[in-house]
């Protein structure tokens, strides 16, 4: 056949789930466009059911990864900045569709969020001994604070900065040792979908990311009053305050820890300090005798 008369190849991307993409529950799809409204593929349109099926997914995958050593969770993470080198056109493609970026923009927004994965990466083993430690106290007993994953979190991600954004708030979560339910940018899930693709051929365990797409109103209702979500970050709804205040109040159902909107979204070039990652850990206290 003529190259001239071959037809497009036209995507439909499923969701990224336990480790495996599946298609919605719903059966639900919507079209995936351009920053110039040109047509590009279409998405998935999660369902609470996905959601639920995605909680359920984390928590199974929590205990081992919450398990392996802080060292091991680093490698793991630099090996998916390893294989985002290797695809980095794709990266790039992604993101100047979805962000409207010119090719060198697009090539720097790829830069700094494989950095951005390295940098937490070398956090995985150094954040106990900043944030944990031996306790001065008045009697003969030792008394350490040891700093552990609070389980499972639903990340409501940046709905501008698609792939810089995404792995700002993902890495720090599951570095730490707590597994995630990501709900993607409405709009650009195009680079979270190629980082799914990422994350199911790394060493990255089944189930520790779970990936997502389509409209907030039909997921994060559901995550926020998820008996079995023990935390949840708005970064993703920044500025709107009706909506964050409802999660807000559904999160409370079961005393979440709450990451709360910001104003707006933050400028992830910046140095992203170490805030992200204590969000979502917990602090253990053990107290032993001196001698024994």
């Amino acid at each position: 056949m003529s190259t001239d008369t071959r037809l497009d190849v036209r995507k439909t991307y499923k969701l990224f789930v336990g480790g495996a993409f599946p298609r919605s529950e719903s059966g639900h799809s919507y079209v995936v466009t351009d920053s110039k409204g040109k047509f590009v593929a279409n998405a998935a349109n999660a369902s609470r059911k996905d959601a639920r099926d995605a909680v359920q997914a984390a928590r199974k995958a929590f205990g081992s990864w919450a398990s392996r050593t802080a060292y091991n969770r680093g490698q793991i993470l630099y090996r998916v900045a390893e294989l985002m080198e290797d695809r980095r056109p794709q990266f790039v493609e992604a993101v100047r569709q979805s962000e409207g970026a010119t090719a060198a923009r697009a090539t720097k927004v790829v830069d700094e969020s494989i950095d951005r994965l390295v940098w937490y990466a070398g956090w995985s083993d150094k954040v106990t001994q900043v944030v944990g430690g031996a306790n001065p106290v008045a009697g003969p007993f030792f008394n350490l604070s040891t700093p552990e994953p609070t389980g499972v979190v639903a990340v409501l991600a940046p709905q501008e900065s698609s792939l810089l954004g995404l792995v700002s708030v993902v890495a720090p979560v599951i570095v730490t040792g707590n597994t995630c339910v990501v709900a993607t940018s409405h709009q650009r899930p195009l680079p979270a979908i190629t980082f799914s693709e990422v994350l199911a051929t790394s060493d990255v365990p089944g189930g520790v990311v779970n990936i997502l797409t389509g409209e907030l109103s039909r997921t994060a209702p559901t995550l926020a009053s998820h008996m079995d979500v023990n935390a949840i970050d708005l970064t993703g709804i920044a500025g709107d305050d009706a909506l964050a205040t409802e999660l807000e109040v559904s999160a409370a159902d079961n005393l979440k820890r709450v990451r709360r909107a910001p104003a707006a979204e933050p400028d992830w070039t910046t140095d992203p300090g170490t805030d992200r990652l204590t969000a979502f850990l917990e602090t253990k206290t053990v107290w032993h005798p001196i001698g024994i």
